[in-house]
């Protein structure tokens, strides 16, 4: 048992005690928690959200915005939810950026002696090519404060090479993911602004491997628009190793990238009609497009599939929801959050009434629990809960960003839910070549979608 899941359930004790009204301590908490072992059971018995994965990634693999393949995953979400049968299907219609990576990217250090050596790069997502190969000294750093300290000549005609590994002293990975992102988002336009030809990018990841990281990056219009690549940490340590040795090699990319016009997509809406409350609405959901190198399997199809089950659980349960439940497939959520927006703007403009959102988008890996972006009263009424899921091992009810997708209902939706599970291993395959079908265990998905089936559960029974 972790700590902070230690610390919040007996909080929540504490505080149902106090109050006195929490549902903990009334007699239907009997009642919910037999629900929630009802919902449990089903998942563990006759999960679907596994054979969902499987279908998803074999059939149609990765769907990056704008693809034949993300058009595909469209269709194949609004069928999967009308075989389920749920009161109301339909797509909300969305423009997407359409990046193409063209031909596999190529990066070959070159010393003083002629002698070749391969490095493993892939471009990042958004990058412009290099239109052939781009040759030029490097230099590194690691951080924007140290780029900014070089003089220009330093600089001016080189690559910058970005090599500030994540932080491997926090427990929460994605924050290690959130402190070194800037290199990778913003590291070509900081380049540029001094001259470089172009960026090399640590992969984000705490893994030492050989596969490189692709993940979005910004251009600024106002700055010449110049390549930016990813590295395998491997890749990393060994380009950093070359330049101690001769400060003078140089590095040969190619890349065939390219931005095409935007394209037509959809988001996918599933829904059941609350039973009482129909005109409020709990959202939950996941991204549909995925990157393009793998089959995105645990980025997001894992998020996808649970969403889609949180609505099969509660029809095959019979415990039909008191206000309306949606599944959203969202779409670009990697490359753009068009469809996050789109969803966003039309609740907007339609007047709903959103109780919730609920996000899953950080892997199918064991639950622990809940991320709740709210006023603090109303994590505390969501922390009255977690002793009912304190048996299943997700009791852990925090504070922290709940998703990408859902952050656009902020001021909409009383609360922002996003669900949380080990994080260890998730950053070793994200926006690589290895997140596949193969590194998904059914259990922790069928557990995930159960954990969040359950917080859903509760509050369309209760509300917030």
């Amino acid at each position: 048992m972790r700590t902070s899941l230690r610390r919040l359930t007996v909080g929540a004790l504490v505080l149902l005690g106090a109050a006195g009204t929490a549902t903990a301590q009334t007699g239907a908490t009997k009642i919910d928690s037999l629900a929630i072992r009802k919902i449990y059971d089903e998942a563990l018995a006759r999960g679907q959200s596994y054979e969902n994965l499987r279908e998803l990634t074999g059939t149609i693999g990765g769907r990056l915005s704008g693809s034949p393949e993300a058009e595909k995953a469209v269709q194949w979400g609004k069928i999967t939810l009308e075989k389920m049968g749920v009161d109301r299907v339909y797509l909300q219609e969305v423009m997407v950026p359409h990046w193409v990576r063209g031909a596999k990217e190529k990066a070959t250090v070159k010393g003083n002696k002629g002698k070749g050596l391969t490095l493993n790069v892939c471009a990042l997502g958004g990058s412009v090519g290099t239109n052939g190969k781009l040759r030029a000294q490097v230099v590194e750093v690691r951080s924007m404060q140290e780029l900014a300290a070089l003089p220009d000549e330093k600089v001016k005609g080189k690559f910058v090479f970005f090599n500030r590994p994540m932080n491997p002293l926090y427990v929460e990975t994605g924050r290690a993911y959130g402190e070194a992102g800037d290199q990778r988002r913003s590291g070509a336009i900081e380049a540029a602004k001094r001259g470089a030809v172009g960026a090399l990018v640590r992969s984000l990841t705490l893994a030492h491997d050989d596969f490189p990281h692709t993940g979005t990056m910004a251009y600024d219009n106002q700055v010449t628009k110049v390549p930016g690549a990813a590295l395998s940490t491997n890749s990393a340590d060994e380009l950093s190793q070359l330049l101690k040795a001769d400060a003078g090699l140089t590095v040969e990319l190619e890349m065939a990238c390219q931005t095409l016009p935007e394209v037509k997509s959809y988001n996918v809406v599933g829904e059941i009609k609350g039973s009482k409350y129909p005109d409020e609405i709990i959202t939950v959901g996941g991204h549909l497009d995925s990157w393009d190198l793998a089959q995105g399997a645990h980025d997001d199809g894992t998020g996808c599939v649970q969403s889609i089950e949180v609505l099969r659980l509660l029809k095959a349960t019979g415990l039909r929801p008191e206000r309306t439940v949606r599944a959203v497939l969202f779409m670009n959520e990697e490359n753009g959050t068009r469809g996050g927006n789109k969803y966003a703007e039309l609740a907007k403009a339609a007047n709903e009434k959103h109780i919730a959102a609920m996000e899953s988008d950080g892997g199918g890996f064991t639950p622990r629990g809940f991320n709740v972006e709210a006023p603090e009263a109303t994590v505390r009424r969501l922390q009255q809960w977690q002793p009912l899921f304190h048996s299943y091992g997700s009791a852990d009810f925090s504070a922290g960003h709940a998703g990408t997708d859902i952050g656009p209902l902020k001021g909409q939706a009383k609360a922002l839910i996003g669900y949380e599970c080990d994080s260890q291993r998730y950053f070793d395959i994200h926006h690589t070549a290895a997140d596949t079908f193969d590194k998904v265990n059914r259990r922790e998905l069928e557990l995930g979608g159960a954990s969040m089936a359950s917080l859903v559960y509760l509050i369309s029974k209760y509300g917030l």
